[in-house]
């Protein structure tokens, strides 16, 4: 599975690059902290909600500390998924400690 850390997905959202930044995490875990610009699409919806996703973009996979968003690509990938998908080293708690401490953490 390939991976990004926080500074390296940091990098190339201030470098303009075209990434899908998905979070599998519960929707009140993203109403207290989340990243700018990610879409929420919890776990247990991320296959009924593949076709939302631009296949020829690349894909950031976030939750709270990298476990979930693992298993997300793991089944989008089994299920037919063929674009970049990356999962978020440390998850959001990773973006909250090396990118912005003004994430809370929970």
């Amino acid at each position: 599975m390939q991976e990004i850390t926080a500074l390296e997905l940091k990098s190339k959202m201030d470098s303009g690059a075209d990434i899908q930044l998905i979070d599998v995490r519960q929707p009140d875990e993203y109403a207290f902290a989340k990243i700018n610009g990610a879409k929420l699409i919890p776990l247990g919806e991320i296959i009924g909600r593949m076709n939302e996703l631009d296949q020829t973009r690349e894909t950031v996979v976030h939750c709270k500390m990298g476990g979930r968003s693992a298993r997300a690509i793991e089944a989008m990938q089994r299920s037919g998924y063929t674009g970049t998908l990356k999962n978020l080293v440390g998850g959001i708690t990773a973006w909250s400690n090396d990118v912005d401490p003004g994430v809370p953490k929970y």
